[in-house]
């Protein structure tokens, strides 16, 4: 997903805050005995798939998907998947919306950030056992969770690496990657700084930063690194006030400050392939989009994992399938899912689409390590994790975004972005 995509998502959620709440408020017809939190997982009958499965896709139209869904009628010949794409600026309240009118579709793609909320709504179905959470990577199968409950199937993971520009950082001296320890990054970071104006005449900042919308997902990787988090599921209470937090804060603030990033909403993607800074953290889609934009830069650049402190974590994002409880035929539309996310078809999808799989089997089937430039993701995957599965998220996630712009502007210090943080995701809550 692309950052212009992100921003017209974010305006979406937030236009559905409202909704949700109310939404949620009602229990949307949950008994106290089923729902979520407490739903029993669905069954995969025997035998091949038959009858129609409607399925949103979310996107552009998907005619990757499409190939894939003639490939599995071809299987099932008595079944027919029908196809509608739903724009990612109006997905979340189509989604809502047809969840609490009971006029969903059988399945549908879903951002992985919606789960927890969509399924607090009662809208989807558990998943089937016979699905099994071993064929995927840990983080991304913890995007389908809520309340320790899977309710869907990670489709296309998404995770960030470290693009650097060879021609640039070697002028600095540095041979190959940069260092993968955060003192060594911010060192080598310094070290392409000084070539600013000099050995790289065009060079503003070493570095990228993102600003505002979705800056949580760089960040928040920084306090897993510490060996922490920001939320206790085992108590439910927000851990903002944490020594780590205060850490994650400080190192995330560190590049900005001593002039390593700009402070303004600039075009990351556009500023690297201009040379303007030279390394910047972002998802696979960057990648396609320098080959792309800039085929001139094609062996001018490479990736590598985040650089971490105590320990590498990177984060877990991307679409899942999920199915509907109000589906009109859910057993062939778990059968699709299934079908997708088998490790041949996932790998088929990812080099069609250039997104990431989310099943380390589908990696090797698809030899994607082969790329270079895909391996940093491939580690980076291996220790993603997701952020916490509460339907009040997306509220906490504008909030830390919100703060950390306080910061990197100097509008507020560690202790009052700590405080700020802690006490409204208090007041915010965790929903239910």
């Amino acid at each position: 997903m692309r950052i212009t995509t992100r921003h017209a998502v974010r305006t979406v959620q937030t236009l559905c805050v409202t909704l949700t709440a109310a939404l949620v408020a009602t229990g949307c017809g949950r008994s106290e005995d089923s729902g979520p939190g407490n739903d029993a997982p669905a069954e995969i009958g025997a035998g091949k798939a038959k009858g129609t499965v409607v399925m949103w896709s979310l996107g552009d139209p998907d005619e990757d998907l499409k190939e894939l869904a003639k490939k599995f009628k071809q299987e099932n010949p008595d079944a027919d998947v029908k196809i509608t794409a739903v724009p990612w600026d109006g997905a979340h309240d189509k989604l809502t919306t047809a969840i609490a009118g009971g006029n969903t579709p059988d399945m549908s793609m879903v951002g992985s950030t919606w789960m927890a909320e969509m399924a607090a709504l009662n809208g989807f179905q558990a998943t089937p056992t016979s699905i099994k959470s071993s064929d995927f990577y840990p983080g991304q199968w913890d995007t389908t969770k809520y309340k320790n409950t899977s309710y869907g199937v990670p489709f296309i993971a998404d995770t960030q690496a470290v693009y650097y520009r060879t021609d640039l950082t070697a002028k600095a001296g540095i041979k190959g990657a940069l260092a993968g320890d955060w003192d060594g990054y911010l060192k080598d970071l310094k070290a392409i700084q000084a070539t600013a104006g000099k050995e790289n005449p065009k060079l503003r900042h070493a570095s990228g930063l993102v600003m505002g919308f979705n800056s949580w997902i760089f960040w928040l990787p920084m306090v897993w690194q510490q060996g922490s988090d920001i939320y206790d599921a085992k108590t439910g209470k927000f851990t903002f006030d944490t020594p780590e937090v205060a850490k994650a804060l400080e190192n995330y603030a560190s590049v900005p400050k001593q002039g390593l990033a700009p402070t303004d909403r600039a075009d990351n993607v556009q500023a690297f392939q201009d040379g303007l800074t030279a390394v910047y953290q972002e998802g696979a889609w960057a990648g396609g989009t320098f080959h792309k934009d800039s085929p001139q830069l094609d062996g001018k650049w490479k990736t590598m994992p985040m650089p971490y402190t105590k320990q590498p974590a990177g984060f877990a994002g991307g679409t899942d399938l999920a199915v509907f409880k109000e589906a009109k035929n859910p057993d062939a539309a778990w059968k699709f899912a299934q079908f997708l996310t088998e490790p041949a078809n996932l790998a088929t999808y990812s080099k069609a689409t250039g997104s990431l799989p989310p099943s380390p089997q589908a990696w090797t089937e698809g030899k994607l390590t082969e790329d270079e430039n895909l391996k940093a993701f491939a580690e980076q995957l291996e220790v993603s994790k997701a952020p916490p599965a509460i339907t009040t998220w997306q509220q906490i996630a504008d909030t830390i975004d919100s703060e950390l712009e306080k910061l990197t502007l100097g509008k507020a210090t560690v202790a009052e972005v700590q405080k700020t943080l802690q006490s409204k995701a208090t007041s915010i809550g965790t929903g239910r």
